[in-house]
């Protein structure tokens, strides 16, 4: 059986591609870089990172984009020798307007170097690309609308307004003809993310609708015109969990159609594993569902019903999904892991570099900056795990901090940091944002900072669904010490403070520096381990 999620953790807005016996599945990355994630599979069960594809200031730079925004829906396709990505930079969240950026990049290779980007337009965000039969390619993204709603006389602070489509030319790199929308979405509402696929002479169309919270879903219309007009589905949706809020997938929504080279098919959506406080630490993740098509010409679930499952059938049985595992990295190399990203800047230079022997992190700017942060984390892809890491930092000033954070925005993480106390000298400390839209403002868990001795510290975080613990130790084999009391994890989640539509991410676990006084202190990190329960 397939096991969802397939791609556990943040990874949401699935766009799946098969090349010959290969599938492709990209996701987006918001404000981390590099942006885009693309995994890859041969059987849907197992799926393995293959590339971040922007990756060059040429193709993108994110500093100064809020929380939340930066690269959203990427739609992956393949066609003419080569593979197409389009993707959408969002460089303001907050009000009536939004300010999208839509580019495509291609390559020849999925794990290649990718072309600069082709600006496309700014109408709306979750582009997709369409390579119809006949050649021609067709660029489709929603519609956002800032002005009054003309009925109702009021000022809508978000309004999405439908799906649009005009003709883009390769050659020239640029839309064409006419623009038009040519699909309103249903009375759910918040249409967006719009893929299409062709068969027996119809056009269909799925897109999101919803919004990206409990009453998400993926709606399916269809037409013999590309331009419409689409009919819904007899059912409206395809895939939703929006009226089963006790289902143990929620938020399905937002994914595209893929066959096998057998015939079947298979529809991807984004999801979530609420835990019972309805808050989601590991973000909005990717799951897969086997459909059919029925006599109608209509595709449905092969369970019957709308609500997704845990269990999918496989294309080949024999194949078994991998067991989670820990994985140990040592920072001997001079390449980053791939596991862990970073934030905003395609300067890495500037935040860290690796020495051969560590992770060093230069001191910038805060742990709540938008712009120039020193923080080098990974995906929280577990319920319940343990995350451990050796720190070499000389503080002098409780401006300096260096340590381990469970981080998801700047108003939403725990952070255990080795910093200077005007009296105890070397200390350590918990400074925690507890979901405190838009302020930002600290809280710390300690009563009193912890005084410790030396320069050299290992910490430890033990997350248990909801609850975080902080470690340390600074002996090499000592006995950890637990320090402050249990933290709330799930803070660190897309539904707390702002809540699910202005939050998109999922918790990362990671190592973070700064250095406000602006000389640019620097702290090693040893290794970092990340352990499964």
């Amino acid at each position: 059986m397939i096991r969802n999620p397939i791609l556990p953790g943040f990874n949401p807005d699935p766009s799946i591609w098969r090349v010959g016996e290969d599938y492709y599945i990209a996701t987006s990355t918001f404000e981390w870089f590099p942006g885009v994630q693309i995994h890859h599979s041969r059987d849907l069960v197992n799926w393995t990172l293959v590339s971040r594809p922007l990756r060059r200031k040429s193709q993108l730079d994110m500093r100064g984009n809020p929380d939340s925004c930066g690269i959203w829906a990427p739609c992956l396709s393949y066609a003419d020798g080569k593979f197409w990505l389009v993707y959408t930079d969002v460089k303001r969240y907050d009000g009536n307007f939004k300010d999208t950026h839509n580019y495509i990049v291609t390559c020849d290779t999925i794990d290649g170097e990718w072309s600069d980007p082709v600006y496309v337009n700014s109408s709306g965000f979750d582009p997709s690309l369409y390579h119809d039969d006949d050649g021609r390619k067709w660029f489709l993204n929603m519609q956002l609308r800032h002005t009054r709603d003309g009925d109702a006389g009021k000022p809508e602070p978000l309004s999405f307004d439908g799906i649009l489509m005009q003709e883009y030319d390769a050659d020239q790199g640029k839309l064409i003809g006419p623009c038009r929308n040519i699909f309103p979405g249903s009375p759910l509402g918040l249409v967006e993310g719009p893929h299409l696929f062709k068969r027996n002479g119809y056009y269909y169309l799925t897109t999101a609708e919803g919004g990206t919270g409990y009453n998400h879903a993926v709606t399916m219309a269809r037409s013999r015109d590309i331009w419409g007009p689409y009919e819904m589905h007899p059912n409206t949706f395809l895939i939703t969990s929006k009226d089963t809020p006790d289902a143990p997938i929620q938020r399905a929504g937002h994914g595209q159609i893929v066959e096998t080279p057998e015939g079947d098919v298979y529809h991807t959506h984004l999801m979530s594993r609420p835990l019972p406080n309805k808050r989601s630490p590991l973000g909005r993740e990717t799951s897969i569902q086997k459909c059919v098509w029925h006599y109608d010409d209509w595709l449905y679930m092969e369970q019957d019903g709308l609500v997704p499952v845990a269990d999918v059938p496989s294309p080949d049985p024999s194949i078994e999904p991998h067991m989670p595992k820990a994985v140990h990295t040592v920072f001997d190399s001079k390449t980053l892991p791939d596991d862990f990203q970073w934030l905003r800047t395609p300067e890495p230079d500037d935040l860290f570099t690796l020495t051969g022997k560590t992770l060093r992190l230069t001191g910038c700017e805060s742990i709540g900056s938008w712009y120039n942060q020193s923080m080098v984390a990974r995906r929280q892809e577990h319920f319940k795990f343990r995350a451990e890491t050796k720190v070499l930092f000389e503080p002098e000033t409780y401006q300096h901090a260096a340590g381990l954070t469970l981080y998801y925005s700047r108003v939403k993480f725990h952070f255990l940091a080795f910093s200077h106390s005007e009296e105890l000298g070397r200390v350590l400390d918990i400074m925690s944002c507890e979901a405190d839209w838009p302020n930002g403002n600290l809280t710390f868990a300690l009563e009193q900072s912890v005084q410790i001795s030396g320069s050299e510290v290992e910490m430890r975080a033990d997350v248990d669904h909801h609850i975080l613990q902080y470690y340390y130790r600074t002996q090499a084999d000592g006995d950890w010490i637990s320090i402050g009391p249990e933290l709330d994890a799930s803070l660190v989640s897309d539904e707390a403070g702002r809540g699910i539509h202005g939050s998109f991410t999922g918790a990362f676990i990671g190592m973070m520096a700064f250095d406000i006084t602006g000389q640019k202190l620097p702290a090693d990190f040893d290794y970092f381990n990340y352990i499964p329960q």
